[in-house]
C-alpha cells in the first residue's frame, strides 16, 4: 500500500496527489454525492502528415452520421449519442474486419463538458476540441489509436485547424503520458467539488464560481497556445 501511495505522488506531484486522495476520501464517505473532479486542460498540434502511412486493409475509419447501424455498438448510451449529433460534433468511427474498434468525437466552437457543469468556448479559428477517445479492449495493443488520430487529424487540416484542444483527468497518469507523447501544452489547470446538486468550481486562480443547475454553469474561454492562455 505505501509503494502504491509513493507511486501516486511520484507520477502525479505531491498537489494533484493530495487531491486525488482528498477526493476518493469524500466519495467513498459520501456514499458517491460528493467528489473532487480536477481537469488538465491542453492544447494538441495537428499532425502534417500521417503517423501511420501504410494503409492496412482490415481497418477502415470513417465518419458517422445520425442513424448509422454501426453506433449501435458504442459504449455509449443512446441520448448520449444524439445529443452529441444534435449539437453538430463530429464523430469518426474504427473498425476492424468489420468490427467495431472505437471512435474519436471533435467539436467546434464550443464543447458543453459531460462530467461536470461546464462551457468551453474556444477562440479563434484554428481551434477545435477532441473528446471521448475510446477504443475497444481487444484493439488497445494494436494501432487503432493512432489511426483515429491520424483520421482526426486529416479532417482538421481539411477545416485549417492547427490546434486541438482537450481535457484529461488530472488524476489519470497513463491518458497524461499518453497525450504528452503527441506533443502536448498544458493550458491550465480547472477543479469542480461536486457535494450532490451543489458545484463549486475552481479555474485559473482559484477564484470559486457556484453552480446549482444548468442554466449557472460556469464558461472557461480557451484558445491556442499562440494566443491568450486559458481564462
Amino acid at each position: 500500500m505505501f509503494s502504491a501511495i509513493k507511486r501516486t505522488f511520484r507520477e502525479l506531484g505531491w498537489l494533484d496527489a493530495l487531491l486525488y486522495y482528498f477526493s476518493e476520501i469524500i466519495f467513498r464517505s459520501s456514499g458517491g454525492r460528493a467528489r473532487l473532479v480536477r481537469y488538465q486542460l491542453v492544447a494538441q498540434p495537428v499532425a502534417v502528415s500521417p503517423v501511420i502511412s501504410k494503409v492496412d486493409p482490415n481497418t477502415e475509419i470513417r465518419r458517422i452520421f445520425p442513424g448509422d447501424p454501426l453506433s449501435r455498438n458504442f459504449p455509449r448510451a443512446p441520448e448520449i449519442i444524439a445529443m452529441r449529433f444534435a449539437r453538430g460534433d463530429v464523430c469518426l468511427a474504427a473498425t476492424v474486419k468489420g468490427r467495431f474498434a472505437g471512435f474519436i468525437w471533435l467539436a467546434f466552437g464550443a464543447y458543453d463538458e459531460d462530467e461536470v457543469r461546464c462551457r468551453y468556448e474556444l477562440r479563434g479559428d484554428g481551434v477545435s476540441w477532441d473528446y471521448d477517445i475510446h477504443v475497444e479492449p481487444e484493439f488497445r495493443m494494436g494501432r487503432c489509436f493512432i489511426r483515429l488520430w491520424d483520421a482526426a487529424n486529416t479532417l482538421l487540416r481539411e477545416r485549417k485547424i492547427r490546434w486541438s484542444i482537450s481535457r484529461i483527468s488530472a488524476f489519470n497518469p497513463t491518458s497524461l503520458n499518453s497525450h504528452a507523447r503527441l506533443g502536448t501544452r498544458l493550458l491550465g489547470k480547472a477543479s469542480f467539488l461536486i457535494l450532490g446538486s451543489l458545484q463549486l468550481s475552481f479555474i485559473g486562480k482559484w477564484i470559486p464560481h457556484l453552480s446549482l443547475r444548468d442554466a449557472s454553469s460556469p464558461k472557461l474561454t480557451l484558445s491556442s497556445p499562440t494566443m491568450d492562455k486559458a481564462r
